[in-house]
This record gives C-alpha cells, structure tokens and sequence, in this order.
C-alpha cells in the first residue's frame, strides 16, 4: 500500500498515528534546515515537516526536492503550534512528521505557475498545451468532479422514474439537424461515409417505435460548427431523453422538477420566477421576441420592450411612416434609471444597435421633469407623451425606438437591453430565471438560398394542426410542437413532440423542399419504422455541460472538458487536427485536393 490516507483527510482525531501520503510537492519552505513542503493531491493539501534534529539525512534529501516532483512520506501526525494553525485548510489543525521519504518521479521546471493564483499569468495556448499540469489546479479538479456529481444526478433521477439509459451508434448517417456534419470514410465501402451523429435524433424515436417508452441518455453529439463562449468546438455531451404517449406538457412535467433540484443542488442560485402553481414561466417564441428581443429572454429583470406602431400612424416622420408602409415594425425599449447614461454610454448603445442591422436608435430621455428627444423636431409633444405613457416611463428612464424589418427590430433591442442591463447591474448572479419557449414556428426563409422555406427549428416535429395545416396555411404561418428551456438568457435544452406519421412527414419535407425520393434515401430507417406502429411520443436534450457553466457561471465552457479545444478547434497538447499518411488515404480509396490558405 503506498498510502493510507489523502492528502485531505487527516484531523486532530489522526494525531499520534502513523500514516503514508502521497501527492505532488505544491511548495517547500527551507527554515535554516527545518524542511516544510505542502503536499498536495486532488483531495487537498497537508504540511510534512522534516526535522534534522530527529534524522538530518531525510531533511538534507527534503531540501533537495522541488515543487511537482511526486513523493511519497511516511511520517506521525502531529498537531501544529497554535500559532501555526491554518484556519483556511481543511488539514490546518496538523501536519505530519516524516519518517521516510520516496521520490517517485521529478519534474522538469514547469512552463507556468500551477498556483490558483498565478495560473490567470498563463495565456490560454499554453495552458492547453499542457493541459495535464493545468488539471493539476484544485479548480479545475472541482469543476470536473462537480460535473461526474451532475451527471450521476441526471442518472439515478431517470432511472427512478423508469427510464431506461441506451447508447446509439456514433457512426451514423448524415441528418439535417442544422450545423454541419463531421464525416468519416468508410474503407468497406469506398465513396461512402458515415456521420458522426450531431443527436441521437432519429435513433431515439426509432426506440420509441421498438416500445422502449423511456428512454435517456448521456449522449455525445458531434457538431462542425465555430465554437462560441457557450459552444464547445466539435463535440459536446447532451442528457437525452424520449417518451412514448405524451403531450407536451408531460415533457415539462418531467424536466421542471430535475432543473430545480439541480439549480438548488448544484449552484448558489436562487429560483426567482416561478408561477403561483410553482411550475416555470412559458412564452411563445412571437411574444418573447415582441416582448424581449430574444428567444432566450434572460428575465432576471424586466426591461420590457413595447409595441407602439400604431401610436406612430400618419405621424409626420417619413423614416417612420416607410417603415409602416412596408409591413416593418417599431418597437421601444424603456430602460428604468437608463437616463443616468452618459451621451457616450448611448452612442455605444446606438452602435451596438447598427451591428444588429438598424439603422439607428431614435431615444427619449426623462430627467428632472423634462421629456427630451432626438425626435423633438419630428414629431410632436402629444405622440412623444404617448410613447412615455405606453412604455409607463418615469423620471430617470430613458427609452430606445427601433424601426424596421420586425425581425430586425427585435434583434437590436434584444441586443441593446442584455447590455443596458450589464451597465446598470441588473444580471444578478445570485437568480436562476427559468422559462420554457414555446411554438416555434415550423418553417422559416433559408440562411443560404434566398426566398427558400426551410425548416426553422426541428425537422422531426409535429405541426400544430397536423396535415390540415400543411396544405391550408402559409408554411410562415405553422407553428410546431417545439420548445426551447431557457435559464439567465441561456438556451439550455431544445425539444419537440415529433411527427410520428410518414404522410405528415413526406408533406412537411416537401414544403422544405424535399422530395419523396430524398426523404426516403435520408430517412429510410425511420420512415419504415412509422410504417409499422409508431406511438406519439416526444422529448427534449438538456446541454449538460452549457447548463452546468450557467449555473455556476463559469467563464469558458471549454474549462469544463477535460481535454478541450481551443477556439479555433485545435487540441493544442495532441496537435490534432494532424495530418494522416498516404497508405491510410489509399485504404479508404481518398485522394486530397487542398485548397489554398
């Protein structure tokens, strides 16, 4: 046995008893021979003594190690001095005086300070790099260890409840699920490929089918798409989970529970918006926008935005009256105590608007009884106290107008109250503000082709209204049985009641654009599946690792892998992406036609 207890563990109780630790050397402090070195592993730290009063040969070999050699002692607990007392280690009360020591291995002089406090000096490259010395760091042990707590969680709620956890393939076939495919070569059949799956998508209704009501997951999705501050790059995990012969309410029913008692177990967080009936708040993804400015609304605070197009009917100002006449949208944003921003502070607002496709921000201010604005010369005193009164604006707001394309609008008030809320400290990391979004609309303009109808959300979900809304309405116009959870203006799970019925589905491909022959050769397995019996079902794909960073606020996702990818997609300590020798192009029948940098 190398050791019998953590470098963590021992108390006042252990005083007297001889023990064997072992660890990483975190520090050494030479007192004029007397050798102490903190001792360190991923349960804490413990201070061995070396005394050469007692054995001068050990403390003369103490005094020769450095900080992450890796060494083992034996040794009796003592307690420390009173003065020596350390209040702030959970082994402060003692320390352990060595007997014997073995050094296991020494280390090369380290390329950064490992130290919590100095291992911010290091730039991010580098720490990646070497990642298995940051791992070193008690954070990021915690954070890890945190997150196999989390999951284990997620696990034994599921299973409580009759849910049965199933791994799906990982190699798989291309799905349109909205980002772009990682594809792997297949040697045994060459040209062809599989996809690493971005979800387990079709799999898990496949199980429904098969009779499997319950179904959960902690699955590993695969997404080439640019990585983002809560976006891993490339590959990322989901809790996943399906059930037969439910509504939509009955997914929420399920998930609203297990978000509390992860809000409450796993973060400092406070729920503050729950409805009377104690169940999360709902919108429909038109009003969050309307109301909002975004389909991941953070409602920690208020700040509401306020339709007030017909307020402005004949009004005089033709920037306003062009927007009217093509259909567009204006929309006010009363920011409360935003008067006290400076002329600069607006003009970073204004900016901020422009970048999401505004024109410019028109503003009313309220300061000292006196109601100014940029649109004095345009409009009159009446319409200006209307749109006061509207927004119910007090002394001391200020309130943004926004006019063009409804979509437009919305994005750039969305964008201009997430951050006047960041200036006037609104985000209060001590709230969890949860919300579930609900009808999406089914179908929207494609991203790539112009004038296209593709899907907006889901391909997979069931229209509201069924076939009937197929072929009677605007494809604009269907709403889908999707929704999105959200938490602090984090969308942390996405979900659908899926369309379990093949003509529904040929028809709802269709009108995206899909033929039978395409659907057929994407989705064949499914498709044949719902040919023999397939139940309602549905479900939704909490991000575990997004949900665990909002919680715990958390500045990177990329902290919480333990081997993660910088943000350009490189794992810098295994260099991958990495080149690949040409017999193994030949095996799988490739040849590369690289395109110029």
């Amino acid at each position: 046995m190398l050791r019998t207890h953590t470098c963590g563990e021992l108390k006042k109780a252990d005083i007297k008893q001889k023990v064997k630790i072992t660890g990483w050397v975190n520090s050494i402090r030479n007192h004029g021979g007397l050798v102490f070195i903190d001792l360190r592993d991923r349960y804490g730290l413990t201070q061995i003594k070396f005394n050469p009063e007692n054995n001068q040969e050990l403390a003369t070999a103490a005094s020769k190690i450095h900080n992450e050699w890796v060494i083992g002692v034996v040794g009796v607990v003592l307690a420390r001095p009173e003065e020596m007392v350390n209040p702030k280690l959970a082994t402060g009360e003692i320390e352990v005086e060595a007997e014997s020591l073995e050094v296991f291995s020494q280390a090369k002089a380290l390329p950064f300070e490992i130290n919590e406090d100095k291992s911010g000096e290091a730039n991010e490259a580098i720490r990646l790099k070497y990642r298995f010395l940051d791992l070193r760091r008690p954070k990021l042990q915690q954070m890890l260890a945190t997150k196999d707590k989390f999951i284990a969680h997620m696990r034994r709620y599921f299973q409580e409840r009759g849910f049965v956890e199933v791994q799906t393939p990982i190699l798989a076939n291309s799905s349109p699920e909205g980002a772009r495919d990682f594809l792997v070569p297949s040697r045994l059949y060459p040209g062809k490929f599989y996809a690493l799956p971005q979800a387990p998508q079709q799999f898990k209704q496949l199980l429904m089918v098969g009779g499997l009501d319950k179904y959960f997951q902690v699955a590993p999705c695969f997404r080439d798409e640019d990585p983002r501050m809560d976006r891993h790059y490339g590959e990322f995990y989901q809790l996943d989970m399906e059930m037969s012969f439910v509504e939509q309410e009955d997914i929420f029913a399920i998930m609203e529970p297990l978000m509390i008692e992860l809000t409450e177990q796993f973060s400092q967080k406070k729920i503050c918006n729950l409805e009377p009936n104690g169940r999360f708040c709902r919108l429909s993804w038109r009003e969050a926008m309307d109301k909002y400015g975004s389909d991941k609304p953070d409602l920690r605070f208020e700040l509401a935005i306020t339709k007030i197009d017909n307020l402005l009917v004949d009004c005089g100002f033709s920037v306003f009256q062009s927007v009217l006449d093509k259909k567009g949208a204006i929309h006010a944003l009363k920011v409360d105590g935003g008067a006290s921003f400076s002329r600069r502070e607006i003009d970073e607002l204004v900016d901020l608007a422009k970048k999401r496709g505004v024109a410019g921000l028109s503003y009313i201010t309220l300061k000292e009884g006196t109601v100014s604005s940029s649109l004095a010369k345009f409009l009159t005193p009446e319409i200006l106290n209307n749109i006061v009164s509207a927004c119910a604006a007090k002394d001391g707001d200020i309130i943004f107008i926004a006019a063009d394309d409804w979509r437009v609008v919305c994005n750039a008030l969305g964008a201009v109250r997430t951050e006047a809320a960041i200036r006037l400290g609104l985000k209060d990391n001590n709230k969890a503000a949860w919300a579930w979004i609900v009808d999406f609309p089914m179908y929207d303009y494609s991203d790539i082709e112009e004038g296209r109808i593709d899907f907006g959300h889901n391909p997979f979900s069931m229209p509201q209204g069924g076939m009937a809304a197929l072929k009677e309405k605007d494809p604009l116009d269907i709403l889908a049985f999707q929704y999105d959870l959200v938490v602090n203006g984090f969308e942390v799970s996405s979900g659908a009641i899926r369309n379990h019925d093949p003509e529904i589905m040929y028809e709802a491909f269709r009108i995206a654009g899909y033929d039978k022959e395409e659907v057929n050769r994407r989705f064949g397995a499914m498709i044949n599946a719902f040919s023999y019996g397939a139940p309602p079902h549905g479900g939704n794909a909490p991000g575990l690792d997004r949900l665990l960073m909002v919680l715990n606020d958390w500045d990177s996702i990329r902290d919480i892998y333990a081997f993660p990818k910088d943000g350009q997609g490189r794992d810098l300590m295994s260099d991958s992406p990495g080149d690949i020798y040409p017999q193994q192009l030949d095996e799988l029948s490739i040849s590369l036609n690289k395109k110029k940098q």
